[in-house]
């Protein structure tokens, strides 16, 4: 019997929680940064900048590691002498 495919560990809505968080968060420093400097783009290079951590958490978190090839032998290695 072949075994079942794994699947990413975790919640859907972790991925949507990172990516809205990412984006209100970094989009409020750069609103206050905004109201601080007296300019008009820092917001939009927030939203930007925090929707591309949230994608990069996502992906970071729901990485899967290569399976193993199935006929590899596994050395253990000892520093017996």
């Amino acid at each position: 019997m072949s075994q079942p495919e794994e699947k990413p560990k975790g919640d859907p809505w972790h991925a949507f929680g990172y990516v809205v968080a990412g984006v209100a968060f970094y989009g409020l420093l750069g609103w206050l940064a905004d109201r601080w400097l007296g300019t008009t783009f820092l917001v939009a290079v927030g939203i930007l900048v925090g929707a591309g951590m949230g994608i990069y958490l996502t992906a970071a978190r729901f990485r899967m590691a290569p399976p193993d090839p199935p006929d590899s032998p596994k050395s253990e290695h000892t520093d017996e002498q």
